[in-house]
């Protein structure tokens, strides 16, 4: 379906969402193609009982309900990209529920264990300091790891604590950013990352020891070998910093709005599985320590 190409280049020209986001779309519209090749289905031809059928098709396959929910997301914006191109008359999905979604908590370290995951960064090498450096700034402001590995030398301002942050959708935020932090990174800046690929001038923040960008995959495998250094179990991702940024804020009484400012999600209900969190420290709080629970 030449269709689904064009979609792709209208949701990276004119939405501009990311590149993950995208590969995300693409590979969910790709089993889509192939459901609709089998049945010899025309685009004008798809109903609500295809999109059924197809939701069926992928439960068969072993997909849970979360990415069956996102197949029929991505499907439902396909559908009506085609309705503004005058393709299609009507959009099936809509006419499909979403498949219910059990709330899963998010995993998030303990502020203790973040501090034993920071003691294992070795600062007397620049890898070290740079390592460093990315894990305090991730604690710090709760940025996504495509944010962290795409921060641009001019993105930090240290002068004003601030970290500028393009998110998804392009859409820019600025992030404060603690003492802690910023004393790792201005350390890195001034004692390692010139050293780091023999000076090669690179725009980004961060560089690997080529002097090139920093991968996404290249920080989680650095992330993980520090997590068991640090004895720390459970497999530990970017996001799982992320979520124990959100939740340390929220248990010392910042508010939903300004946590949601920070994380860079447009929508407050996103944030608020935070909340739910907090519920559950504190439940497990008081079956621990009340004498009556």
């Amino acid at each position: 379906m030449a269709e689904i190409g064009r979609f792709l280049n209208y949701l990276q020209v004119e939405k501009g969402l990311s590149a993950n986001t995208i590969l995300s779309y693409r590979r969910d519209l790709a089993k889509f193609r192939e459901f609709a090749l089998a049945g010899k289905l025309t685009l004008a031809e798809i109903d609500r009982r295809h999109v059924r059928a197809f939701m069926a098709r992928l439960y068969g396959q072993g997909l849970n309900a979360r990415s069956v929910a996102r197949h029929l997301v991505s499907l439902r914006g396909f559908f009506k990209f085609l309705q503004i191109i005058g393709a299609v008359s009507g959009n099936p999905s809509t006419e499909v529920d979403s498949p219910q979604i059990s709330q899963k908590l998010p995993r998030f370290l303990a502020i203790g264990e973040v501090d034993t995951l920071l003691d294992k960064t070795q600062t007397s090498t620049p890898l070290g300091l740079r390592d460093k450096a990315m894990i305090e700034l991730l604690y710090a402001t709760g940025m996504r790891v495509s944010e962290l590995v795409g921060s641009r030398i001019e993105d930090f301002d240290r002068n004003l604590g601030i970290l500028r942050c393009a998110g998804k959708g392009g859409k820019e935020r600025v992030i404060p950013v603690g003492k802690s932090a910023l004393s790792a990174v201005e350390a890195y800046l001034r004692l390692a990352r010139q050293e780091l690929g023999g000076g090669k001038p690179s725009p980004f923040l961060f560089v690997n020891h080529r002097g090139g960008k920093l991968s996404r995959v290249g920080f989680w495998k650095i992330l993980g070998g520090y997590a068991r250094a640090a004895g720390l179990s459970g497999r530990l991702t970017p996001h799982v910093m992320r979520h124990s940024f959100a939740t340390h804020l929220l248990e010392r009484g910042a508010d939903l709005r300004s946590i949601q400012l920070m994380l860079g999600h447009s929508d407050i209900s996103t944030t608020q599985i935070y909340t739910h969190v907090l519920k559950e420290r504190l439940k497990q709080v008081y079956q621990a320590h009340h004498p009556r629970a």
